[in-house]
């Protein structure tokens, strides 16, 4: 225990030491995005809400948050004022009830993104926003997700994350919606305004393991992030999408 615990600590001081910034802070990024969205007590959506997360606990800090998952470890989500467990396509809300609709790493989970996304629409009111981030399929990240099979899957981003995330909460990924443009078409498709969309690579949390892989994963980081004309191989995808009905104040 004593050796996990230096490894642990000599690597969060590495981290410490060149992801300090904002610039680098993924999940703080994904809240400064979905600030430009909100509006103050806005009733939210936090679809994958789960057991609780950073992002719902900053969501609850914005407005009345609704957890919606697949799990019933949703209701055990202290940030939520209320949960509710779904079949992961239809949404148990009437129309037009919500301002704000949030994902943190769900649409790359979606069996069905074109149904869920016409359910998420349904249960905004006029001029809410769906924000979302998904992993982006041409990431060195998503492709080998896409090639190990789900069981070893599990295992190995348990372990380069360090035992940071239990297997039990690492899911089936279909990346049926993770890429820029198919998230552009999707939205589109289910009635959606023009998507705005943000590349964003940020700090190598699968590097967490060993110095061996962090340190190229550095590099990758460093260069991607030197032009935007690498941005097409960033990490991550930052969506907002709003229901047509104008902007609210």
């Amino acid at each position: 225990m004593q050796e996990v615990n230096s490894h642990r600590n000599k690597m969060d001081e590495l981290f410490c030491r060149y992801y300090s910034e904002l610039k680098y802070n993924g999940t703080k990024r994904f809240w400064c995005f979905i600030d430009r969205y909100i509006s103050c007590s806005c009733d939210i959506l936090e679809i994958g809400a789960g057991p609780g997360n950073p992002t719902s606990e900053y969501l609850s800090q914005k407005g009345k948050v609704t957890g919606l998952d697949i799990d019933s470890a949703v209701e055990g989500n202290k940030y939520c004022q209320q949960t509710c467990v779904y079949d992961g396509v239809n949404i148990p809300f009437a129309d037009c009830s919500f301002d704000l609709a949030v994902s943190s790493y769900v649409f790359e989970h979606v069996e069905k993104p074109a149904e869920l996304l016409a359910e998420v629409r349904r249960v905004l009111r006029p001029g809410g926003v769906l924000v979302f981030r998904t992993p982006n399929l041409w990431h060195y990240v998503s492709i080998g997700a896409k090639i190990l099979p789900d069981s070893l899957h599990h295992k190995y981003v348990s372990v380069l994350q360090g035992g940071r995330r239990c297997q039990e909460d690492i899911y089936k990924t279909y990346h049926r919606m993770n890429t820029p443009r198919m998230c552009r078409k999707r939205l589109i498709e289910a009635n959606f305004c023009q998507p705005e969309i943000e590349m964003v690579e940020s700090e190598p949390s699968y590097g967490y393991a060993s110095r061996l892989l962090f340190y190229p994963m550095l590099f990758w980081e460093r260069t991607l992030n030197s032009s935007e004309i690498m941005a097409g191989l960033r990490a991550n995808i930052m969506v907002a999408a709003r229901v047509d009905g104008g902007k609210r104040e």
